[in-house]
């Protein structure tokens, strides 16, 4: 007994693409004269799409790249997670690089202090870093990566710059008295506590972050694993405090550590995104995850170069 598969009773599916397409009355008119509804020929490629389409009923989930642009795969240089638009016909420049060395370098900085580098334990001088360059200069980068279309380098970029320049008002000598309110309101032990409910803010917004970098690199997963770690001492550090109530040295020197790798992460994606084969003698790896698509499309080509 012949059986109807549920695509061809439904109308949904490849067959049911097929079925809908010939039995419309547009199309009887083109199976008599070759012509569709529209009084052309429905061609090959537009044949496909509504096949491809009509796996989700042509509804909200039916997203077909209907373009012929090529999808680049996952590359911290472009801060994007996962497979994106070419950019050959891009207007603006790539803002990657700059948000990225802004980050790095006001990181590098304050990692030093943290981690008593010659005896520094003072963050004055990171100030003024955070405010002009880790700040709004990372906060102009990630307004650019908007412009661009990269939804995860917009809300990192601009969010980070946020973090710099929000710490910078914390940490302005006089300026805006914060850490003195909650000394002379409460104390000091109160303004630890807030200053760590502040950091560990931060620790589960770059997890957030960090889960969208699983598919793609080594290298960009790395920068906001580092990262993630980083926040995650120091606000333990700052609400774990030592016997005479103060942050725990080892616990912020251990942050300073996974800060100052951060930094260098965030350099090592800077020069990625930099280097290409009209300015460097070599192209920075960025080492693709095997899941990733990248990493999957390699296997095969190997699997075929085997077999071949």
């Amino acid at each position: 007994m012949a059986t109807t598969s549920t695509s061809e009773h439904t109308g949904y599916g490849p067959a049911g693409a097929e079925k809908m397409y010939h039995d419309s009355p547009d199309t009887e008119k083109s199976n008599t004269n070759g012509m569709n509804g529209m009084g052309r020929q429905m061609t090959h490629e537009e044949h496909q799409t509504a096949v491809a389409a009509s796996k989700f009923g042509y509804g909200p989930l039916s997203h077909v790249n209907t373009t012929n642009s090529v999808r680049l795969p996952a590359f911290g240089g472009e801060f994007q997670p996962g497979l994106y638009k070419s950019v050959e016909g891009r207007k603006f420049a790539n803002p990657a690089p700059l948000g990225l060395s802004a980050f790095a370098l006001t990181t590098f900085v304050l990692s030093l202090i943290n981690m008593r580098t010659r005896n520094v334990a003072e963050p004055n001088l990171v100030v003024g870093l955070a405010f002009g360059y880790g700040g709004l200069v990372q906060l102009l980068a990630g307004m650019w990566e908007m412009a661009v279309g990269n939804t995860f380098g917009a809300t990192a970029l601009s969010s980070y710059g946020g973090f710099w320049l929000s710490f910078a008002i914390i940490l302005t000598p006089g300026g805006f008295s914060i850490e003195d309110i909650y000394v002379e309101e409460q104390s000091e032990a109160a303004y630890y506590d807030a200053f760590g409910y502040f950091l560990m803010g931060w620790f589960i917004f770059t997890t957030i972050l960090l889960l969208v970098t699983l598919r793609s690199t080594v290298a960009f997963f790395t920068l906001f694993f580092t990262l993630d770690l980083a926040f995650l001492f120091l606000g333990i550090g700052y609400l774990q405090r030592t016997a005479q109530d103060s942050p725990n040295p080892p616990l912020i020197k251990t942050g300073g550590f996974f800060g100052l790798l951060a930094a260098f992460t965030a350099w090592y994606n800077a020069l990625a995104g930099l280097a290409d084969d009209s300015n460097s003698f070599f192209i920075v790896p960025v080492l693709h995850f095997p899941w990733s698509s990248k990493g999957k499309e390699m296997r095969k080509e190997k699997s075929e170069r085997n077999k071949a």
